[in-house]
């Protein structure tokens, strides 16, 4: 108990560097993952080109090689940012990728005579995604979006690598000071139990309230 009380700050500071890194990377990962997900159902080729490859590059790009990417690749280009938003771009872009699928598989569901009624009333495809599909698709994609989000979360453990403040990193400074190693991992692991658990919880009442009856 004494490694959390006596470094109570210092979990502190790396419990919220991993609220941040989940919140913006969701946030972009989630506006991304719309983005590519109509550029894969769009009527144009080169848009739906653009969002499948997209999806493949970064589906089957190691996390950990997406983050050497960017953090230490982009500088070399003259791009200089703080490591915490290149970690919310590896981060995100990388989630953008599943986000893009779960929604895809939604926009399946819906029946294809929507959308041609909504075309035959004038709208153009971005309207009719918008209005149409995109409403009835969301409410079958809560849970697959809430289960990525979740491994969004975990995989921001990743960042503490590339000395972005995080919750796991706070286990080189307490080794280092000389506390009980499976303690600190104790409680790191109660701080990613309660922001999974949080996200869990939101997206449970985002189901009960939105979701496809079962």
């Amino acid at each position: 108990m004494n490694v959390l009380t006596d470094n109570w700050s210092l979990y502190g500071e790396g419990f919220l560097g991993t609220v941040e890194l989940t919140v913006y990377s969701s946030l972009l990962a989630l506006v991304l993952g719309f983005v590519m997900a109509s550029f894969r159902v769009a009527p144009v080729g080169s848009l739906r080109a653009f969002g499948t490859v997209w999806v493949t590059v970064l589906r089957n790009t190691p996390l950990t090689l997406l983050f050497f990417a960017v953090l230490l690749g982009l500088p070399r280009f003259g791009l200089v940012l703080p490591f915490t938003l290149f970690a919310v771009i590896a981060l995100g872009c990388y989630t953008s990728a599943f986000i893009c699928e779960a929604l895809r598989s939604g926009i399946n569901t819906v029946p294809q005579g929507q959308g041609e009624a909504a075309r035959s009333l004038g709208m153009s495809f971005s309207q009719a995604l918008a209005a149409v599909v995109l409403p009835q698709a969301f409410r079958s994609v809560i849970p697959p979006v809430g289960s990525t989000l979740i491994a969004l979360a975990k995989n921001s453990a990743i960042a503490g690598a590339f000395s972005v403040t995080e919750l796991l990193g706070t286990y080189k400074t307490l080794n280092e000071l000389g506390y009980s190693i499976i303690w600190t991992f104790v409680w790191i692991a109660l701080g990613y139990l309660i922001i999974t658990l949080t996200i869990s919880a939101v997206f449970h009442i985002m189901e009960k309230r939105w979701g496809v009856a079962r």
